[in-house]
């Protein structure tokens, strides 16, 4: 089965859900305990559905990766080579030291030498530039919040962000009268850098197998223990020694709405919630919830009687909510009493500075007991909301 075939079965299940509802609802508006234990197995076998076409698409992308050409067509006379004009991290010289340094226990001093350029305080070594740019990319795949928000680079130090604080206005004016002074006023958000590293060990057979790929092991774990934790903090981060997360109720984004229920959310607060976010932001806003909090929006009504949550019929496209994109995170709270469970907005006024050159460090000897080889991997990073108006959450009743 396609997944195109795949999503279209996934709509008729969605339509045959709403089905259910529309004529199982007793003179309450709710299902009866037998009713609702049925739809919940049809919500199971619908979540179900998603997971498997989000798997496919991910097995064509992967396969998509793999199936592109491994070597350069020669365009030019044989032995007309040209010399790598590329300079310090971006140079062949230094991703060839870079990686014999990483699987050689002992590496030869030229290559010690080649890495001068790249050494940090710490006695790493700052990966070369191509391979950060695929550090960059497997971040993204791994942390939503990358996908949607802006990312600067920075070299050191903190940076300044100016920020409009208050707008200035424009007035009429009688004949030959005066203007009227209205200057916008601004503040700074500063950005800086937090370290976050990891560690990871890999046995030495496996690191003098010359098959082994150590770029690629070293790229995917790196991205998943890296980005898992920094999406973490630029949901929930506090500022203190990490980014500050969008849900921080000092920094973070707006209170949209509170609703009346502790455990429940209404259709009409979601809509209140869309309409809380002012215009200009609404255009490029997405919606980001919990997994467990879709399930309730599934059953909510506009006052047209259309259900507010549409799946997707297009391959890579997201579910939507009245209209817009629909993204998941396990870092957004349940529907709970005081959580903040809902967040919409425009994610690019979030932004993340990362300091660049991240860092590797091999450890011969802590490991050496257990036939194991140790890498540190480091990087420095911070988040922000520059604009706290941009984004809008919804939180439930205290």
């Amino acid at each position: 089965m396609t997944i195109t075939e795949m999503r279209e079965k996934r709509a008729k299940m969605w339509n045959t859900m709403e089905g259910f509802l529309d004529t199982h609802r007793n003179e309450k508006g709710v299902l009866s305990s037998e009713d609702d234990a049925t739809y919940t197995n049809m919500e199971k076998d619908l979540d179900d559905l998603t997971n498997e076409i989000k798997r496919m698409e991910r097995k064509d992308a992967i396969e998509a990766e793999l199936n592109k050409p491994v070597n350069i067509p020669l365009t030019e006379k044989p032995m007309n080579v040209k010399d790598d004009n590329k300079t310090g991290r971006g140079s062949n010289e230094y991703t060839k030291s870079f990686w014999n340094v990483m699987r050689s226990k002992a590496p030869i001093p030229s290559a010690i030498n080649a890495l001068q350029v790249g050494t940090d305080s710490e006695g790493g070594y700052l990966v070369p530039d191509e391979f950060e740019h695929t550090l960059v990319e497997a971040l993204q795949e791994e942390n939503i919040f990358r996908q949607l928000a802006k990312i600067i680079q920075t070299s050191s130090g903190d940076r300044k962000i100016p920020v409009v604080a208050t707008k200035g206005s424009a007035s009429w004016i009688d004949e030959e009268g005066a203007f009227t002074e209205s200057d916008d006023s601004f503040g700074q958000v500063s950005i800086g850098a937090y370290k976050l590293g990891t560690m990871i060990k890999v046995s030495e057979e496996l690191l003098n197998d010359s098959v082994f790929d150590l770029e690629s092991y070293i790229t995917k774990e790196f991205a998943r223990r890296i980005g898992t934790k920094e999406e973490e903090a630029f949901f929930t981060g506090d500022g203190s020694g990490k980014p500050l997360g969008i849900l921080a109720t000092t920094g973070g984004a707006q209170t949209g709405i509170t609703t009346k229920g502790e455990n429940a959310i209404t259709s009409d607060e979601v809509i209140d919630l869309f309409y809380s976010l002012n215009a200009p932001y609404r255009k490029n806003a997405i919606w980001i919830l919990n997994d467990a909090t879709i399930k309730a929006i599934r059953k909510l009504k506009d006052g047209s009687g259309q259900y507010l949550w549409q799946p997707s019929l297009t391959t890579g496209a997201p579910d939507t909510l009245l209209g817009r994109p629909v993204k998941t995170s396990a870092y957004m709270p349940t529907i709970a009493a005081g959580a903040k469970t809902i967040a919409f907005g425009d994610f690019g006024y979030y932004w993340i500075a990362d300091r660049q050159g991240r860092s590797f460090k091999r450890l011969n000897e802590l490991y050496a007991a257990t036939g194991q080889v140790g890498f540190l991997a480091s990087q420095r990073v911070d988040g922000k909301l520059i604009l706290s108006e941009a984004i809008k959450v919804l939180a439930q009743k205290s």
